[in-house]
């Protein structure tokens, strides 16, 4: 068994990473509470570090070096989740248009399910056609509170 991961303790719960050669390829809550398991590097606390800043409100961008693995379409789908500027949303639709292919709007959805770093490429951010949130992999109530931190810190930084 690999030993390339690590589990932190977040306000969304137990967090799991895994990464390769330096680089992030996976991040998501973790079924168990597995604090501590793992073998935690400085690059995972970098990540660990950047996420609780994003949870407090304080980082907006994220900079950590990612290796993404999918279908050419995937790819191209994870890459336009990555330019929705923090505290705004696009919908399916317009991913899908971003991507090349108007009539896609399913397809994004499914390749925002199987998006595998959660948060740092933010398909919380993509919602449905009339502003609804709807599927994530983390549920529901996870997509809203990070829309909610989002949408706070915007709103925040204009007044």
């Amino acid at each position: 068994m690999k030993n390339n991961f690590a589990v932190y303790r977040s306000i969304l719960g137990p967090l799991l990473m895994e990464y390769e050669e330096g680089k992030i390829t996976l991040l998501r809550k973790s079924g168990s509470d597995t604090v501590g398991a793992g073998n935690p590097t400085s690059l995972t606390d970098d990540v660990f570090i950047q996420l609780e800043e994003y949870f407090a409100g304080q980082r907006r961008i994220f900079s950590v070096p990612l290796e993404l693995h999918g279908t050419d379409f995937q790819m191209e789908v994870w890459k336009a989740l990555l330019d929705i500027p923090y505290g705004h949303t696009k919908t399916y639709g317009e991913i899908a248009c971003a991507v090349g292919n108007s009539k896609a709007c399913r397809a994004v959805g499914m390749a925002c399910n199987r998006n595998p770093i959660a948060i740092i490429v933010p398909c919380h951010r993509v919602i449905g056609f009339d502003g609804e949130l709807t599927g994530y992999a983390g549920g529901i109530m996870m997509k809203r509170m990070l829309l909610d931190i989002e949408r706070r810190e915007t709103e925040n930084s204009v007044t």
